[in-house]
């Protein structure tokens, strides 16, 4: 099923009594998701561009190389740079604007800029019962009520199915530099982004490839980038030698690997995605005794290849949300694809998707939702 419209997506969920597993540009798993697939990528097109106002609203369907090549003409950026995970999740497509946003899809920038929800100024979607839902607005001044967006923001369509986004952008930089350190551990690793990131040199980047090499960026006015860079090339003294890429073809592609995980692509066994505070990040390293791993946000995510049905979660030594991204349909349906909520949680949880979706019609069976 593939409506062109909010109207006709409308009139298809009220008529309902079968789940449906919703699918934008196919780009991102699923998990568990049963159902007759209803695709979204049938409602496209950006809907309004106001470049002086920094905002953009567009249909769920809308690919996002659509959105970024319309911002590039107006030099202005998606700030917190959603990842394209084709080539590690091995599928085929092209990412929407509503997969984005379900997903609340957030890359390296996230750690200053924010993530993909604190950038949604408003939604449409349909909910579990055909109703169509406004809620937040085209400007910051005009998101007022419940919040919605965030709560739409991630919740990967199990509350309703997005018709249309409205989005805040941001000017694109001047230039951006990357400071390389290499020879750390994971804890020396953190230590120096933790030292980074607690400086005034505002760092939009801070991570350690699966080579090992820490990596942290910074952006703006060309000044001002070099300028920071050398103080923090003196901040970050302590922790060996300080090498500097300012090569812009070149930063685009580290950030863009460390972003996309690509170093991934062709690795054997399990992947995984965990999300910890960035002190914890090497004691779970060490716990789970693999070398393919790497840190984003300081240390906050984690991406992680291990052998074939590794329940990771029962490793973990401290608190996170593990995430499984890349396995066979048997782990998948052994260790789900993700984080075990617990009970009071889950019982909000539950609430929700009664209450937005009633007949149980969204993605069911994904992320604990109805089955």
């Amino acid at each position: 099923m593939k409506p062109t419209s909010e109207q006709e997506l409308s009139e298809l969920i009220a008529k309902a009594t079968a789940p449906f597993h919703i699918k934008g540009g196919g780009t991102r798993l699923s998990g568990l998701a049963t159902g007759n697939t209803l695709d979204t990528s049938g409602l496209t097109g950006i809907t309004l561009y106001e470049p002086g106002a920094l905002t953009l609203v567009a249909q769920a369907g809308t690919h996002i190389t659509e959105i970024e090549s319309a911002l590039a003409a107006e030099n202005q950026r998606l700030a917190f740079e959603p990842a394209d995970l084709r080539d590690v999740l091995g599928t085929q497509g092209e990412s929407t604007l509503g997969g984005v946003a379900a997903s609340n899809a957030s890359g390296p920038r996230r750690i200053s800029a924010g993530a993909c929800r604190d950038f949604m100024l408003g939604v449409r979607f349909v909910d579990g019962l055909g109703g169509i839902v406004k809620n937040g607005g085209r400007v910051m001044k005009n998101v007022t009520g419940y919040d919605l967006v965030k709560l739409m923001s991630g919740a990967h369509g199990t509350l309703g199915v997005l018709s249309e986004v409205s989005m805040k952008v941001l000017p694109n930089v001047e230039m951006q530099l990357c400071l390389r350190l290499e020879g750390l551990d994971p804890a020396g690793a953190v230590a120096a982004m933790s030292a980074a990131l607690g400086s005034p040199f505002e760092v939009s980047g801070a991570a350690q490839d699966a080579d090992g090499i820490v990596l942290l960026r910074l952006e703006g006015f060309e000044a001002s980038v070099r300028y920071r860079a050398a103080q923090l090339t003196d901040v970050l003294a302590n922790f060996g030698n300080v090498q500097t890429e300012d090569d812009q073809d070149m930063c685009t592609k580290i950030w863009r690997d460390i972003r996309d995980a690509r170093r991934f692509k062709d690795t054997q066994g399990d992947l995984w995605r965990i999300s910890v505070k960035p002190s914890d990040a090497p004691s779970i390293l060490e716990a789970l005794s693999t070398s393919q791993a790497q840190l984003d946000w300081g240390g906050g995510l984690i991406w992680l290849a291990v052998p074939k049905g590794t329940d990771v979660r029962a490793k973990m030594t401290v608190t996170g949300h593990a995430t499984l991204m890349r396995a066979s349909s048997d782990t998948m349906q052994t260790l789900v694809r993700f984080h075990p909520e617990p009970t009071p949680i889950a019982k909000i949880s539950a609430d929700l998707r009664a209450r937005f979706d009633p007949k149980g019609l969204y993605n069911s069976g994904l992320m604990g939702g109805l089955s």
